[in-house]
């Protein structure tokens, strides 16, 4: 699939996008990743009840890598193997953490966001490195965040979830605002710098690509 039809695509379900207030309150979040073993992806779903941050259910998905990575097109290759792990779920989340970006993206359209779009579902991107935009470094205490920016207009935060350690770069996806992204990542981490969602995600989706025998 060539670059320029990955952006026109990116670009037409753009316009599906709505950046607004979560409007209840969510008992059920999830994280969602995806891991690598040569030439095989697997994605992970993990649901946990909110905010006892307790697993209730996960699930995970292998498919053939079609597409290699290509910077700012990360969501082809990666969005086929989470959606076939989200459908073998029997208990939907009402709120999904992406290990990726959001908003925060050259075309405003990164994993998070062509996620939430295609399942019509809130999702905040939570990334550990930077990828668009301007910002300033938070102070150092928990909770700390400073707007991330291109051209003046907000599109994430820069946030730390623990005292000293390095910030996350987290952006809307679809169907949740700024406020959203800090309570609800704030309020999924624990102990750690990433979310519990996207921590267990992250386990699950490495557990199968190192156990699979190619």
């Amino acid at each position: 699939m060539r670059i320029d039809r990955l952006k026109r695509e990116q670009l037409r379900l753009n316009s599906r996008v709505r950046i607004e207030k979560l409007k209840n309150r969510i008992k059920y979040i999830a994280g969602v990743d995806v891991g690598r073993n040569q030439t095989m992806l697997f994605g992970a779903v993990v649901v946990l009840s909110f905010p006892e941050l307790q697993i209730l259910e996960s699930t995970w998905a292998k498919v053939q890598e079609r597409l290699p990575y290509i910077p700012g097109y990360l969501s082809f290759r990666e969005v086929p193997v989470i959606l076939r792990a989200y459908k073998k779920l029997k208990r939907r989340p009402e709120l999904i953490l992406v290990d990726g970006q959001g908003i925060a993206h050259p075309r405003r359209f990164g994993l998070a966001t062509h996620l939430g779009v295609l399942l019509d579902l809130p999702t905040i991107g939570c990334a550990k490195s930077h990828l668009w935009g301007d910002y300033q470094m938070p102070a150092l205490r928990r909770g700390s965040f400073e707007f991330l920016r291109f051209n003046g207009e907000r599109i994430g935060l820069v946030l730390r979830t623990r005292d000293g350690v390095k910030p996350l770069f987290v952006s809307p996806g679809h169907r949740v605002d700024f406020e959203d992204c800090r309570d609800y990542v704030l309020n999924s981490t624990t102990r750690y710098r990433i979310p519990e969602p996207l921590r267990q995600a992250h386990r699950l989706a490495t557990e199968r690509a190192r156990g699979w025998d190619v």
